[in-house]
């Protein structure tokens, strides 16, 4: 992400801009699905908003470095948001019972298809890169 505009804005401003917006289009959106009559959409509904929002700003105007710069800072531990439900998860498999081999071999084939289809795929997009590079390197040798 390039930054366009340099701004001299405090990081805690920053913060708070960034939070403003976040629940600003968060509310507007569980508003709008509260309207549509489809409430449990509201959180994905404002995550595709702010998506939109941020690429029609990105490639109107550019972002501005205090949004970048607050941005690294709220995400920074991001990684803590999934602990809980990952923790759900891994104790509701347990009370499956009978049905806890067949969950653990789909969850096991569902994530080792994909993987094993993407490493196809990097597999022949290397291979293809090295065979240019080398054919390219052989037509500039004499």
């Amino acid at each position: 992400m390039n930054s366009t505009h340099s701004s001299r804005m405090p990081l805690w401003m920053a913060v708070i801009l960034t939070l403003v917006m976040i629940i600003f289009v968060r509310e507007s959106a569980v508003i709008i699905c509260q309207w549509a009559g489809i409430e449990k959409a509201a959180n994905i509904v404002g995550l595709i908003a702010m998506f939109f929002i941020l690429m029609a700003w990105r490639l109107l105007k550019g972002l501005p470095s205090w949004l970048t710069q607050a941005s690294n800072v709220l995400l920074v531990d991001s990684g803590f948001a999934f602990l809980p439900v990952s923790a759900g998860a891994g104790l509701l498999l347990f009370a499956l019972g009978d049905e806890l081999w067949g969950v653990m071999l789909i969850m096991l084939i569902s994530t080792l298809i994909p993987l094993w289809g993407l490493a196809i795929l990097a597999n022949h997009w290397l291979s293809d890169s090295a065979n240019a590079n080398t054919t390219h390197k052989q037509k500039q040798q004499p």
